[in-house]
């Protein structure tokens, strides 16, 4: 089976997608000000495939941050759960399945460094960002044309909902 089918195949199981934040939805940059407050850059690109894909596939976001803001973000975009503070994001898949009933194979994962290795190694699709990890690239199913922070979220969405064949009018607008 060559790469590309694989990849369909691959995509046409999803059914839960899990986004790493810092690194996958932002560029990883955390910009503190006076007061010591950090902030995040997030790209719109993201809430729309989240909009989009809403109906199709849930999205997940877990991040071992901590993060006020995050969580604010994950609202905003209407995300079906947020998983903050998580250390070994690995532990939390059983409880995950379970939830949402499905299994580990119909799982996609985006991280980006390191920390995202475990999980990524168990699910049933796992992606990186362009600018990911060189170890994390080495073990993804896909790598994203897109860098951390400018619409990786949106290009997987949009490449699994295009694979599963819906018939979506906003993406077959675009051209993809």
């Amino acid at each position: 089976m060559n790469n590309t089918n694989k990849i369909k195949k691959k995509c046409r199981s999803v059914r839960l997608i899990i986004s790493d934040v810092d690194g996958v939805l932002t560029d990883g940059g955390m910009y503190y000000n006076e007061n010591g407050e950090v902030m995040k850059k997030f790209n719109t690109k993201d809430g729309m495939g989240v909009e989009i894909s809403r109906k199709k596939i849930k999205v997940v976001l877990m991040t071992k941050e901590k993060s006020r803001i995050v969580l604010k973000r994950a609202k905003k975009m209407k995300v079906e759960k947020v998983y903050i503070g998580i250390e070994k994001k690995e532990d939390l898949l059983p409880e995950i399945c379970m939830t949402y009933k499905i299994s580990k194979e119909e799982i996609a994962y985006i991280g980006d460094d390191v920390n995202d290795f475990n999980i990524m190694k168990q699910v049933g699709f796992s992606i990186a960002p362009n600018d990911g990890n060189k170890s994390i690239k080495q073990i993804s199913d896909y790598i994203c044309e897109t860098n951390g922070g400018q619409g990786v979220l949106r290009e997987v969405i949009d490449l699994i909902l295009l694979n599963k064949n819906f018939k979506n009018s906003k993406l077959r607008n675009e051209g993809k």
